[in-house]
């Protein structure tokens, strides 16, 4: 995997964990970056898995219900449904967990571990000015009430086209990839969405007129 690819992970993981100080920040080493991830990988797969065993359980009864209520059948279908999206999320993080021990070795590189501390840098000193760029670019809708972890892609995309001057295109498909790796089924789609919105407004384009 790629240098900052792996640093992008790695700040997606720990941000939330690590000192809002710059100072200490600036100061912490490896281990407290690889930590922070650790924990919050390991604190989403339980969450996925009790989240998916618990609707499971749920459309069970409903669909054992609705064996005697016929009328209640197609809305047992459905929460069935969505119980298995749930499972697949909980799959798709034990499937990331796997993929801990490369993360961990790929990090002991400087190149990581100085992107990575760039990045959860930028999020905590710029915070509000990124957060500023995303609520003009969210449509009906504010930025507290996005998914933890979206936002948190989002804003390591801000901080990357803003403050770090990597190319918009590069930072919008890395957040793509970090979605489709973190984030619910579609919740690609709604990254990228924002994120044209974002390149639109920091463009002083009108955000109604197509790309």
């Amino acid at each position: 995997m790629q240098p900052r690819r792996i640093a992008r992970e790695l700040a997606l993981l720990s941000a939330s964990q690590m000192p809002s100080n710059s100072v200490k920040l600036s100061a912490q080493e490896l281990q407290s970056f690889v930590l922070a991830a650790v924990r919050t990988l390991v604190g989403e797969v339980k969450d996925a898995i009790e989240t998916a065993s618990l609707e499971l359980k749920r459309s069970s009864d409903r669909l054992e219900k609705s064996r005697v209520f016929s009328a209640d059948i197609q809305s047992a279908q459905a929460m069935l449904s969505d119980s298995l999206e749930l499972a697949q999320t909980a799959i798709n993080r034990l499937g990331t967990a796997v993929d801990l021990p490369e993360l961990i070795q790929i990090a002991s590189q400087h190149d990581v571990r100085e992107y990575a501390l760039a990045l959860v840098r930028s999020l905590h000193e710029r915070a509000p000015e990124i957060d500023a760029i995303l609520e003009a670019s969210l449509v009906e809708w504010q930025l507290t009430r996005v998914a933890q972890i979206d936002r948190n892609i989002l804003k390591i995309a801000v901080a990357e086209i803003h403050f770090l001057e990597v190319p918009e295109r590069i930072a919008i498909n890395e957040a793509v990839e970090l979605a489709k790796r973190y984030s619910t089924e579609d919740g690609h789609k709604f990254v990228n969405g924002v994120l044209r919105r974002v390149s639109r407004q920091l463009a002083g384009l009108p955000q109604s007129e197509s790309r």
